[in-house]
């Protein structure tokens, strides 16, 4: 666990932003050329579903998911699913403070951003106007078709949560539903307060699907119950596209398990931590911290 200190800063405003695009950077130790479209076609359309391919060259691929049509007052288009050709990486454009919520990959996070000068950029576009689940399952559609294109990876990156995977476990996993998307694109962060015992646990990457992120200002629990709690309250938000309404309680935590008998209130409030953002705030009743 890192022992470095973090300044908290509110006035960071790089973070991610509500509704925009899930932006995924796929790392290779040397440059990798675009697969042919054929190809790309056949694998698009086993794992998303029916596609158009509108543009493929050397610098971008681009796909039509047909089956996923976004809605606007002047129409419907269906969701565009971009490929970008392969450009140079720098990883050490990551500063201490990412690196140090990278749980997923903490063995190897140094030696990837460090042996990975290349990348491949993918993204989402009109997604945000899809039904909440429908987007959290195209993306991980999305995401799976790129780790059978790209054999090669070395590993992961997801710019909207700030998670880090070895590409082999993004390949291999067997998550279904809505996880998938809570996996790979919802990271639970975790800190501590210096000079008190308290300690937070925020999520970083609802917004993307204009879902709120969750946030625990607490002392005397075991944090990893805490953020067992966040990926399970992260997954019913998503799954159930957010019924909380401000000042209603969820189940709480009871010896490391989620227990009916108690009760946690939540209230939307301003992230204690960047970036900033609206954020579910959860009352762990007795390990409360702060002022509420």
């Amino acid at each position: 666990m890192s022992k470095e200190v973090f300044q908290q800063n509110l006035e960071d405003k790089k973070g991610p932003q509500p509704g925009g695009p899930f932006l995924i950077q796929m790392l290779f130790q040397k440059p990798v050329d675009m697969p042919d479209k054929a190809k790309m076609t056949a694998v698009m359309e086993r794992h998303v579903g029916s596609v158009e391919c509108f543009c493929h060259d050397e610098k971008s691929a681009g796909f039509a998911a047909l089956g996923h049509l976004a809605e606007f007052k002047d129409g419907k288009a269906p969701v565009q699913l971009m490929v970008m050709g392969c450009t140079s990486f720098e990883g050490k454009g990551f500063d201490a403070f990412l690196m140090s919520q990278m749980w997923d990959c903490q063995e190897d996070r140094e030696r990837i951003l460090q042996e990975c000068q290349y990348q491949v950029v993918a993204v989402d576009m009109l997604a945000a106007a899809l039904p909440t689940l429908e987007r959290a399952n195209l993306d991980a559609d999305f995401l799976d078709a790129l780790a059978e294109l790209y054999p090669t990876c070395e590993a992961f990156y997801f710019q909207n949560c700030g998670k880090l995977f070895l590409a082999e476990d993004v390949r291999s996993h067997r998550i279904e539903g809505v996880d998938r998307f809570i996996r790979f694109g919802v990271n639970v962060r975790f800190f501590t307060i210096q000079g008190t015992e308290d300690m937070l646990v925020d999520t970083v990457g609802m917004s993307t699907l204009f879902l709120p992120d969750l946030q625990y200002h607490f002392h005397g629990m075991d944090p990893n119950w805490v953020v067992n709690h966040a990926y399970n309250v992260a997954s019913y938000l998503l799954a159930h596209d957010n019924p909380i309404k401000d000042g209603e309680t969820i189940d709480g935590v009871q010896n490391g398990r989620l227990s009916q008998s108690i009760q946690w209130k939540c209230r939307y409030e301003d992230a204690l931590i960047q970036p900033p953002r609206t954020v579910l705030d959860i009352n762990m009743r007795e390990f409360a911290a702060g002022q509420r």
